[in-house]
């Protein structure tokens, strides 16, 4: 009878043994892989990733924050005015109870006709001072006031810091990112580029200018210089059918700052004249009169054509650095008025009709891009 129990007894034994070893190696192991790792010497030095802040974070952070102040500002303003309302309502209610006791008396005693008059004058005065703090709460008109005159001057902060960025609206450019021979771009036009006039406008933020820092051109084997755009230091230069046709317009440029060009000639009596920000800067007549622009050039921003294939020899010096944006060309003479809305708020959906701006392919090289 025992037997059983005492074989259950050994077996449980053997049982509990093994899961001892099972255990035992487990932590074994454990200790194995802990000691086969790296021992962890110090804590490693906390590294302060955050980069600093741009100018133009700053700047961003600082409109968030105005918006903030103006949020919480306008949150305590309503609390303020609901908290003196409600209690203004309560003080009237009261006043109301106070004017109702005398009449559910039938023959009130003099002394508590005084006190209810008493009552009642308090009552007065307190809703009076009440009606007092709340006429000077007009003054929270003036801060309405000023917090819409703080809002409208984060909006023109905010447009100022949009055109610092993009023009007009415009919604790319092309960055140039520094002067070099390799860095130019391929306009594509839809139409031959066979003019007996032309408007060309462009938008011009430039970094550095030299003595002859290329905006356009447009050239055929036989002649470079058939049509271009270039910055002579603060200067601006159009030149047609040839280098001994120029019209210069002095000291009209700032490096760092969005600038509207738009040029014009004519074939018929050589009419020509430079626009700068939509005002016309330089005008002459006999500049290139009779000659035709003739088609199968090679049209291109900032570099020059110098009869070669595409990219190939180009003169470092010539190269422009900076962005460029909004660059169309039409195949006739705009008006005043039309070169000046070319200026306003809307001049980058306004497009030429042999290259347009967003329409026409332009092809970046050697390190030019589009950024937004």
């Amino acid at each position: 009878m025992h037997l059983p129990a005492i074989l259950l007894c050994v077996l449980w034994s053997a049982v509990h043994a093994e899961n001892l070893d099972d255990y035992e190696l487990m932590y074994v192991n454990l200790d194995n892989e802990i000691d086969n790792g790296l021992h962890p010497t110090e804590d490693p030095t906390p590294c302060d990733c955050r980069r600093e802040h741009s100018e133009w974070d700053k700047l961003f952070i600082m409109l968030e924050d105005s918006q903030m102040r103006e949020g919480m500002l306008l949150q305590a303003t309503d609390d303020v005015l609901r908290g003196e309302l409600r209690g203004l309502r309560g003080e009237l209610g009261r006043l109301t109870g106070s004017l109702e006791k005398p009449c559910t008396f039938a023959a009130p005693a003099e002394a508590g006709v005084a006190q209810v008059l008493d009552e009642l004058l308090q009552a007065s005065r307190d809703a009076g001072q009440r009606l007092a703090r709340l006429e000077a709460g007009s003054s929270l008109g003036a801060v309405l006031e000023e917090l819409r005159r703080t809002r409208a001057d984060l909006r023109a902060v905010q447009g100022w810091a949009a055109r610092r960025w993009l023009p007009a609206g415009c919604e790319t450019a092309i960055l140039f990112p520094m002067r070099s021979k390799k860095i130019f771009g391929s306009v594509h036009p839809a139409t031959p580029m066979k003019l007996e006039s032309f408007s060309a406008c462009i938008w011009v933020k430039a970094t550095d200018v030299l003595n002859k820092t290329i905006l356009f051109s447009y050239g055929t084997k036989r002649n470079p210089y058939e049509i271009q755009l270039y910055l002579s230091y603060q200067s601006i230069v159009l030149v047609v059918g040839g280098e001994e046709n120029k019209l210069v317009a002095d000291t009209v440029i700032s490096l760092g700052r969005w600038t509207h060009l738009c040029s014009t000639w004519n074939s018929e009596k050589g009419r020509v004249s430079l626009w700068v920000n939509g005002e016309l800067v330089a005008t002459a007549v006999g500049m290139a009169s009779d000659h035709i622009i003739p088609e199968g050039g090679i049209l291109q921003i900032g570099q020059e054509k110098n009869g070669c294939c595409v990219g190939g020899g180009f003169d470092e010096t010539l190269a422009f650095s900076g962005r460029l944006t909004g660059f169309n060309i039409w195949d006739r003479v705009l008006g005043n008025e039309e070169i000046r809305e070319m200026e306003g708020a809307e001049s980058c959906h306004i497009r030429g009709n042999v290259v347009g701006w967003g329409v026409t392919e332009i092809q970046p090289h050697g390190g030019a891009q589009y950024i937004s």
